[in-house]
């Protein structure tokens, strides 16, 4: 039996399904969760025209979301908001 590799940058084509994808990942105690989204959502927009919009390199872009990286906050910053996405807090209390 053969199966298809599964890449989940193949189904982010809107932008309620990628702040979704974002917001499941931002869940996760595992930062690198977070930045795998980030990487899957660029991938599936363009990596080269999002470093354009992000106004990054292209090779700032890919060292920022490789695993075990720690982007700075202004970098994911720029990122999200050329993706579309804002990030917000919610009380963690019941």
């Amino acid at each position: 039996m053969k199966t298809a590799r599964f890449d989940a940058a193949d189904y982010l084509k809107d932008d309620e399904t990628i702040a979704e994808y974002i917001t499941a990942a931002l869940e996760d105690p595992d930062p690198d969760v977070f930045l795998a989204a980030v990487r899957d959502v660029a991938r599936a927009k363009g990596m080269a025209q999002l470093a354009k919009d992000a106004g990054l390199g292209r090779e700032s872009l890919y060292k920022a979301l490789t695993p075990g990286a720690k982007p700075r906050y202004d970098t994911m910053l720029k990122l999200l908001n050329a993706l579309g996405v804002k990030l917000s807090a919610t009380s963690i209390q019941p």
